[in-house]
């Protein structure tokens, strides 16, 4: 989907230039933010880590513009300690989430039980949402949340809206998608339906600066691309 720039874009993975309270007036900025989290894409999948089967010009042309990491460390492999880690900034092991939720189920033949773990994020952690919502951002999550479910969810951490209000289940990325908030037809495409919804939010919130966590439910199994973009 192509769109014209309409707005700053910055992805960062930390608070470093954010947290404005202890300078100058004249010297404060409060850049927007756009952090995308891709569900279960591997690093080698991308044109700009050497992928010849994936056609990726839009992730390429981010790389090229901005910074591309070549040695990096993951700390868990699945998706909800890896989300939680980047709300946080914490180690899964530290904050106790170290499996995606609720977690894998024991066999009797197990010779190694699985880990106990938090079936939610920790409310006494501080997420980005709830630092940038401190310095007068408006917040929204636009995608999968998988850190817990009623009492957990991203409008407890922080988040001003969350769409579709589903903590992980979708049924299809083609319409109707069976998600809350977020009605669907047939011809609808989940990708896109959710970037769109995205963007109708920042033309809402305008008058403030936001941080946008658009966090796609792809490309996580069932694989469905986009009809026609599907050979």
């Amino acid at each position: 989907m192509n769109r014209p720039p309409r707005f700053g874009l910055i992805a960062i993975l930390c608070l470093s230039g954010i947290i404005t309270h202890s300078l100058p007036a004249a010297e404060a900025r409060q850049p927007n933010v756009v952090f995308f989290l891709v569900d279960d894409l591997g690093w080698s999948d991308v044109g700009c880590y050497g992928s010849r089967f994936y056609e990726t010009p839009n992730i390429d042309a981010l790389a090229v513009e901005g910074v591309r990491f070549t040695d990096a460390y993951a700390a868990c492999h699945v998706c909800s300690p890896t989300r939680a880690s980047i709300l946080t900034g914490k180690y899964p092991a530290t904050l106790n989430l170290t499996d995606w939720l609720k977690g894998r189920r024991n066999f009797p033949f197990q010779r190694l039980l699985n880990a106990v773990i938090h079936q939610n994020l920790p409310h006494e952690e501080v997420t980005l949402a709830e630092a940038f919502k401190k310095q007068g951002y408006a917040t929204g999550i636009f995608g999968k949340w998988h850190l817990g479910g009623e009492g957990s969810m991203p409008t407890d951490h922080g988040f001003d809206l969350h769409i579709p209000d589903a903590v992980a289940n979708w049924r299809t990325f083609h319409g109707p998608f069976g998600l809350k908030k977020l009605s669907s037809k047939e011809g609808d495409y989940l990708t896109d339906r959710l970037t769109d919804e995205a963007v109708s939010w920042l033309d809402d919130t305008s008058d403030k600066p936001f941080f946008l966590y658009l966090s796609h439910f792809a490309v996580h199994d069932p694989i469905q691309g986009r009809k026609d973009l599907v050979d």
